[in-house]
């Protein structure tokens, strides 16, 4: 489930070398891993290999002696001179006994597969010339392409397009997945992505300590909350969330619907009294009660029991808005902030983060997604802005001093502290109306029950990207709740839960 930068891989790879694994031994591995792939991949033809000048040439060449040996009718194409290579690549290439194509993208051909060891995931400048002209071949051929390590043309540790890069059928990675593996565009480029092992023992990450991983039920199992027989409601938290006015209250029973399912013990949806009325005919188990000022809301917020907040959903861009949050960080109370509260500090973020940092309680997360980040995070978005997704969530959670959960096909959670996660198991069809508001009230839902924050938004969302592939094509946002149950049982059966 670890994440690793190309800095952190080139790292294990030192560090295995050091240990005593030639580092020619860890590319033998690597290119016989690319023909296992490449044998999976297509049963007969003939199969052309496209080596750069670098190790993740190297691999190519390895890869092409094995199939080779195996008895496929393999042609290797090199980006440089062979007398021009270096390192381990050399005696990867003293190993294809054969002769090396031209580097020209008519000789390629009509293979049955191409192999594309041209670039490696370190790549961190644009491609051009005879380079991005392959490369545009390669994507018109026709032909599946098997990427070693990272589709060429993307940078590892970004996942962005350095100009062009392959379209890849399949990617074989190293180890560890890289964060290109998981963020667009990159995810994009890499097809199915497999992870071989080449001899790096798991053992060289205590010395790594990578901050990322993949946001999978592994990355957080032992923060799962999971509901004991001698509980009771009152012991699973109590999320209290902000409606709007009378025209904006579906956001916030999205988000109610949303905590309750997530496991919270009791929720209430606070509501303006021109909007009781309408909050109070459309909820059931829901509790509804009427709050207008934050004067109200600090009297309700007096019950330590109420113990979770979400503010923003429908709440509306206003100073009462930014008052309620003021009001729920000086009470210390878990708090999930999107839309609306987010929006309602654009003019001064700072105060939204000094509130925060001042209430001395972490259990905070802020939801935007990307056109919302700019509204509070603009020093981070236009001083840098062709730093990666994740760099960019790094850096606001370590200004805002709050987890910030940032939405979208591949969203990343990060903390104050560094750790990261990013998810890769949202369909498309997540992309609707309201299917926010519903993440908000699961991430609440699972803070009232004291999960941490950061654990509490990867958590999140998970489940909200779950939960959509359950309900399937067609999804609409009030159906993200109702499948919820599905998802709770394939947990519970992973994690060997009795239910």
């Amino acid at each position: 489930m670890e994440v690793l930068t190309t800095v952190e891989m080139e790292r294990a790879d030192r560090l295995t070398i050091a240990a005593g694994t030639p580092g020619f031994a860890l590319m033998m591995s690597a290119g016989q891993a690319v023909a296992e792939a490449a044998m999976d991949l297509v049963a007969e033809g003939p199969i052309m290999v496209v080596a750069g000048r670098g190790n993740n040439g190297g691999d190519g060449f390895v890869a092409a002696a094995e199939l080779a040996a195996r008895g496929r009718e393999v042609s290797v194409i090199l980006l440089c001179e062979r007398d021009s290579l270096q390192g381990d690549a050399v005696l990867a290439a003293r190993g294809w006994k054969y002769p090396v194509l031209p580097f020209n993208p008519q000789a390629i051909g009509k293979p049955a597969l191409i192999i594309d060891a041209l670039f490696g995931a370190g790549l961190n400048r644009p491609v051009k010339g005879e380079p991005h002209e392959m490369i545009e071949a390669v994507n018109a051929n026709g032909a599946p392409v098997l990427s070693v390590d990272l589709p060429s043309g993307i940078n590892g540790t970004s996942g962005a397009v350095m100009g062009v890069a392959i379209n890849a059928t399949e990617t074989v990675t190293f180890f560890r997945r890289k964060p290109a593996h998981l963020l667009l565009p990159g995810r994009l480029h890499c097809g199915h992505v497999r992870v071989a092992d080449i001899g790096i023992a798991a053992d060289v990450l205590d010395e790594i300590r990578p901050r990322t991983s993949e946001n999978v039920p592994q990355a957080w199992q032992k923060s799962f909350p999971v509901p004991q027989i001698d509980g009771h409601k009152y012991a699973r938290g109590h999320v209290v969330v902000v409606s709007g006015d009378m025209a904006s209250t579906g956001a916030a029973r999205l988000s109610a619907r949303g905590a309750l399912r997530a496991g919270a013990g009791l929720v209430t949806l606070l509501s303006p009294r021109d909007a009781l009325a309408v909050n109070a005919a459309a909820l059931t188990a829901v509790m509804v009660r009427a709050v207008d000022t934050a004067v109200e809301f600090a009297e309700l917020l007096n019950d330590k029991r109420l113990n979770a907040c979400v503010i923003g959903p429908g709440a509306g861009v206003s100073a009462r808005t930014r008052d309620l949050v003021h009001t729920a960080l000086t009470l210390r109370r878990h708090l999930v902030l999107d839309a609306d509260a987010l929006t309602s500090f654009a003019e001064a973020p700072d105060r939204l983060f000094e509130s925060i940092k001042a209430s001395q309680d972490p259990q905070v997360v802020l939801t935007p997604h990307e056109g919302e980040f700019p509204r509070l995070f603009s020093d981070i978005s236009n001083k840098h802005p062709g730093r990666s997704k994740l760099e960019r969530v790094r850096d606001a959670a370590e200004r805002s001093g709050a987890v910030v959960l940032l939405k979208g096909p591949d969203t990343v959670v990060a903390a104050p502290d560094g750790r990261a996660t990013i998810a890769a198991n949202a369909p498309p069809w997540l992309a609707t109306a309201g299917a926010g508001d519903v993440l908000a009230g699961i991430t609440a839902g699972l803070l009232a029950q004291g999960v941490p924050a950061f654990e509490a938004a990867s958590i999140g969302v998970w489940m909200h990207g779950e939960a959509a592939r359950e309900a399937g094509p067609g999804l609409i946002a009030e159906d993200l709740p109702e499948v919820m149950p599905a998802v709770f049982r394939r947990l519970y059966d992973e994690f060997g839960v009795d239910y």
